[in-house]
């Protein structure tokens, strides 16, 4: 197959000078601060244990990055404004400082390069205090404040403007599907006018593993599905979520629920990407301010049903097989037993890292940071966690489900000289497919 043109992220212009807007990160973490929000500020107790199953602590043995620290700038605003009896001991002097744009300086490497947004601290956490969701606000304050890495900020901006972060515009979608269609001989329906089924895409598989898009027509296909792409909605990630832009969000969402609707879809399939499964399945309806009407699941959640109904048949293989979870579709998406039915479905050698499942180790990618170059060193210095993991299985074939979890440790890998590919899941199961 012909390699297709990589556009590439958009390159963020120079950065200006920038004017932090603190009391506008204040603001945003009063309005954020919802009795949820402060039942886990009020929760933690400061032991520590979430450092132990923090990938960057691991590996750097620095205690900033111990997991709990990151949400010490939403924690002084909730005492001094927002918790039980605030107001009193402002008046007494018994809250912390006010949020300067120096210690929002200070914070920001914490909250965006160096937290992948994986929840493997909360599943160590004795209160269970969801760390990830309180980064995803803070974001949100930091990047109202003027903060933010802007290569992510690009990328979110990018989405908004050209319809997903690596500019693959509905054009562009429409023809490399033909080419991927005639060069493979597969069908591949865009813009059906009806379908039960709307398939989403990832930018990141279209312009750098084009070969996925392909394997998911060919599974669709075999089983007998009626499905579609559509040019109104199709780019899966929202890197507004991860970006803390909160209206760009919306907007990547709206695309997709217009889409879904426009065709009376009953169904809508997220590729093989982590966080939008996440931002559409468990977030989507919450963005959107209404119900979605139809339902979310991932591509390995289809895949798993379509092999229980019977309706997919694959080639067994002796060949090992070792699986590296993404976080959001195992760890807090629910969907970590369908993958191990689709190994068991194909090979009769399936070795688990240790640890697997739910508390396996993040690529350290996620949230974003894959897209934030200054978190580049620390990335591929985590990515050797992955390397004794799967070293460690002495599994032949290594697989995931998630392109920016490829795309992530195919870039560290490279750097660390790691001479073992990662295979995306749906690629090894067409190939298998019976005839």
């Amino acid at each position: 197959m012909k390699d297709l043109p990589d556009t590439g992220p958009a390159t963020p212009p120079p950065a200006p000078e920038r004017k932090i807007d603190a009391q506008a990160a204040i603001d945003h973490f009063i309005q954020g601060c919802g009795s949820h929000i402060g039942s886990y500020l009020d929760a933690c107790i400061h032991c520590g244990q979430c450092s132990q199953a923090c990938h960057f602590h691991e590996v750097t043995q620095d205690p900033k990055y111990t997991p709990a620290l990151k949400l010490q700038p939403i924690t002084r605003v909730y005492k001094r404004h927002k918790a039980p009896l605030s107001g009193v001991k402002r008046m007494l002097g018994l809250v912390p400082p006010e949020l300067t744009p120096e210690y929002l300086q200070e914070y920001e490497e914490l909250i965006f390069d160096s937290c992948t947004l994986c929840g493997r601290c909360t599943e160590v956490c004795p209160m269970g205090i969801d760390i990830a969701s309180v980064v995803a606000l803070s974001r949100q304050a930091f990047v109202a404040a003027g903060l933010g890495p802007p290569d992510l900020l690009q990328a979110a901006e990018t989405s908004r403007d050209k319809g997903s972060p690596l500019g693959l515009t509905a054009e562009v979608l429409r023809d490399r599907i033909e080419w991927l269609s005639d060069d493979n001989e597969v069908e591949i329906p865009l813009d059906s006018e009806t379908a039960d089924v709307l398939v989403t895409v990832s930018s990141i598989e279209m312009m750098k593993y084009p070969d996925s898009i392909v394997a998911v027509a060919k599974l669709m296909n075999a089983a007998g599905v009626d499905w579609t792409i559509s040019t109104k909605g199709y780019e899966a990630t929202n890197f507004g979520y991860l970006a803390g832009r909160g209206d760009i969000a919306k907007i990547m969402i709206t695309r997709l629920v217009d889409a879904a609707e426009s065709v009376g879809a009953k169904l809508l399939v997220i590729p093989e990407c982590g966080h939008a499964y996440g931002a559409m399945r468990w977030t989507g309806a919450n963005i959107l301010g209404r119900p979605l009407p139809f339902e979310v699941v991932h591509i390995t959640e289809f895949v798993a049903q379509m092999i229980r109904d019977g309706k997919l048949k694959l080639r067994k293989t002796e060949e090992s097989v070792t699986y590296h979870d993404p976080c959001q579709i195992s760890r807090r998406g629910g969907a970590t037993a369908d993958a191990r039915e689709i190994l068991a479905a194909y090979s009769s050698d399936v070795r688990e890292m240790d640890p697997t499942g739910n508390h396996n180790w993040c690529c350290g990618g996620g949230g974003g940071v894959q897209a934030i170059g200054t978190a580049a060193d620390l990335r591929h210095a985590v990515f050797q966690i992955k390397i004794n993991q799967v070293e460690a299985t002495g599994a032949k074939t290594f697989v995931s489900a998630c392109a920016n979890c490829r795309l992530t440790m195919d870039e560290s890998r490279e750097v660390l000289h790691w001479p073992q590919k990662v295979q995306s899941l749906v690629e090894v199961l067409a190939d298998r497919l019976e005839n």
